[in-house]
């Protein structure tokens, strides 16, 4: 099992790992009736789901006044990015917007057994007040080009977006750009070869 250190820039206390081994036995434990990631990830969980989420700290400023996480499913990145700032920043609310409410009651559920800073908010992302977040974050939600009227929705005007990606965001940032001004930064993923995490600031309309 490969450890937080290898793709997490500083380190966590043992009761960090330990809360994360936790949540992953959590959704292991709610997996199988709600389908909250896909069952052939299961076996790599760590890698896959844990691990992948916690590097998008790596580009996140210090202690962050407020984060917001897009259609946070299961919790990734959103429940593990509250789990290693219940360390780091315990101050920080992580806000996890999830339409589906089975899966909004396995975030809250999993919140009140990690203790985690977190509020969890089961509505539309269109339909939840504009957060003003100065961090925000999104892992497989939507191309970029649609992506970014969310994010620019609750994102505050000097905030950092931080969208996790497969091997085309080439294409969507170009498909972005016809309708965006932005500046982005493609940090390579730790876990996947063929993956990016976008850094986005600056960002308003054509």
């Amino acid at each position: 099992m490969r450890e937080l250190s290898s793709v997490l820039a500083g380190s966590v206390s043992r009761e960090t790992e330990e809360r994360l081994h936790e949540l992953l036995a959590l959704l292991r434990k709610w997996n199988p009736a709600i389908n909250l990631v896909s069952r052939s990830t299961l076996d790599d969980a760590w890698t896959r789901h844990i691990l992948d989420s916690a590097q998008i700290l790596n580009h996140a400023p210090a202690n962050p006044t407020s984060w917001a996480d897009l259609g946070s499913g299961g919790g990734f990145p959103g429940l593990v990015v509250a789990c290693i700032l219940a360390e780091w920043s315990p101050e920080t609310t992580v806000s996890l917007i999830e339409s589906d409410t089975r899966k909004a009651s396995f975030l809250r559920r999993a919140s009140g057994a990690l203790s985690l800073n977190t509020e969890v908010l089961a509505k539309r992302i269109e339909d939840v007040a504009p957060r003003n977040a100065q961090v925000l974050s999104a892992r497989a939600l939507a191309p970029l080009p649609n992506l970014l009227t969310h994010v620019h929705r609750h994102l505050s005007a000097e905030g950092t977006a931080l969208l996790m990606k497969g091997s085309g965001h080439r294409s969507e940032i170009a498909d972005a750009e016809r309708s965006w001004h932005f500046t982005c930064r493609a940090h390579p993923s730790k876990t996947d070869p063929h993956a990016v995490i976008l850094q986005i600031e600056e960002l308003s309309n054509v």
